[in-house]
């Protein structure tokens, strides 16, 4: 009785083929597989083996003919590209196996007559496009097919939604073909339905480890499934990937900081699972990144997922302010009360060059309130005729930072004030936080400060607010270079 190998040939590059299957190829009296991968070993097989090659789909076929000869003493290979346990011959060669000698047993024939099948393994195909992207599967990961012809696709989607859900790295095999051609989309939807964020890195290579490979990487919110074909391996990250240099690695959690290379700190680690975990329980993360960076933050400091519902912002708000702070427009920060000053991080600050007033301890504030009046008694009801000392500060910071990027998270009636010194032409603010807290006029106040044009603007809207909700928005801004990759916790 001969013997079976049923041998993972790799990718398709003659290097990714193991030393064992070179030399089980090479010794083989007959190789049997898909005609298309003869290509791979004819180089290697003596002159007397025996070379039976078949077409697509012919998988029972090739493997009656691997036993008809193995049956007659021979020692035969069969071959699969990638490994051969993998979507490959390996099952279907056990199983013909076991189904045989069932067979057997009902003749009353020996089971020892039973041919031997050794499995050889191999390099698939996720591995070597993993390979060429970078390090893409660091951490946990699945493998699923998207091929339904034996398995029903409503299994194949509770499969994917698992995936999704259980933030895996997940490689994709048979992704399209000419009669497949909406199931990535579907997958696509899928992930994006259950958590995972669009800008989740994708990459995928095309005829890997052959002359016609191609390698790219996208994100899945970009991901274009016609760019991809029936010999495409697609490996989507998890929420902790990122792309560095055109690299797509998955930490395993050696380092924290992927451009330096460099540990956490406690603070930063802390931060990093606490953004992780905020991202997955999010109703709608699926949101842009300068939407996504500040709304992340202020769940951190709150505790409160409705900052879904109620942070409101100004187009690409986030970006705008970053850029002032980038080019270096931005040099100056006014906040209405010392608390929320305390709130920014002074590493940040001082990497960036800004500096924070806080004029609410200032001797001029109380000059100004017996000195002046206030414009707004009247249409925000304060009831009172003099300034409040908020508005006072406000006076104060328009005629020294007209330009500076303020910060209310107090009082409604610095907020107030600010409008009408922006209306009156007397103060034209980079950027305005508004996130007073309370009953009296902070609905009101804000209402307000949406109606001035051309200011980018974060509000969180109605009663909500606080000194350490607007401290944050602006710690968001003050590291939104960060966003893109995820890392929470610089300058703690």
């Amino acid at each position: 009785m001969g013997k079976i190998i049923v041998a993972g040939i790799g990718p398709g590059s003659p290097e990714d083929i193991t030393p064992a299957v070179l030399e089980a190829v090479r010794e083989a009296d007959a190789v049997v597989g898909y005609k298309y991968y003869f290509q791979f070993v004819e180089a290697y097989v003596k002159a007397d083996c025996e070379c039976i090659d078949t077409g697509m789909k012919r998988e029972r076929e090739r493997a009656e003919m691997a036993f008809q000869l193995a049956e007659q003493g021979k020692t035969v290979v069969v071959i699969s590209s990638g490994d051969a346990g993998i979507y490959g011959m390996a099952p279907l060669l056990y199983e013909m196996r076991d189904e045989r000698a069932k067979m057997r047993d009902e003749r009353l024939e020996m089971k020892d007559e039973r041919v031997e099948i050794i499995s050889l393994p191999g390099i698939s195909a996720f591995q070597k496009a993993a390979s060429l992207l970078g390090a893409p599967i660091g951490h946990d990961l699945c493998i699923i097919s998207l091929s339904d012809l034996m398995t029903p696709w409503s299994l194949i989607e509770k499969r994917i939604r698992a995936a999704a859900l259980g933030d895996f790295v997940t490689a994709i095999y048979n992704p399209k073909s000419h009669g497949r051609y909406w199931q990535l989309n579907r997958l696509i939807e899928l992930f994006l339905q259950e958590g995972r964020s669009a800008e989740t890195p994708v990459g995928y290579v095309r005829q890997a480890g052959r002359p016609e490979q191609e390698v790219k990487v996208t994100t899945l919110g970009a991901f274009d499934p016609e760019d991809v074909d029936m010999f495409t391996v697609v490996i989507i990250g998890n929420s902790q990937s990122y792309v560095w240099n055109e690299t797509f690695i998955t930490p395993r959690g050696y380092y924290s900081h992927p451009s330096l290379g460099e540990g956490m700190g406690v603070g930063p680690s802390i931060m990093h699972e606490s953004f992780r975990t905020i991202l997955s329980e999010m109703q709608h993360p699926d949101v842009p990144t300068w939407r996504l960076w500040p709304l992340l933050h202020a769940i951190h400091t709150t505790v409160d997922f409705g900052m879904e519902d109620c942070l409101w912002m100004d187009d690409r708000a986030t970006e705008l302010l970053y850029n002032k702070v980038s080019d270096g427009s931005l040099k100056h920060i006014v906040t209405d009360v010392s608390m929320a000053a305390a709130g920014i991080r002074k590493g940040a600050l001082q990497r960036l060059g800004i500096e924070v007033h806080c004029y609410i301890n200032d001797p001029r504030v109380a000059d100004i309130c017996r000195t002046q009046s206030p414009s707004l008694g009247e249409g925000i009801g304060v009831g009172s005729p003099s300034l409040t000392r908020s508005q006072a500060c406000m006076r104060l910071a328009a005629e020294e930072y007209p330009d500076a990027l303020y910060v209310v998270g107090n009082a409604p009636t610095a907020l107030f004030e600010i409008c009408d010194l922006v209306r009156k032409g007397k103060l034209h603010p980079a950027g305005i936080i508004a996130a007073p807290v309370g009953f009296v006029h902070v609905c009101e106040s804000k209402h307000a400060v949406k109606t001035l044009r051309d200011i980018p603007k974060i509000i969180v809207e109605g009663r909500k607010g606080g000194s350490n909700l607007a401290a944050t928005l602006v710690n968001a801004i003050l590291t939104y270079d960060d966003a893109a990759q995820l890392r929470p916790g610089r300058d703690l």
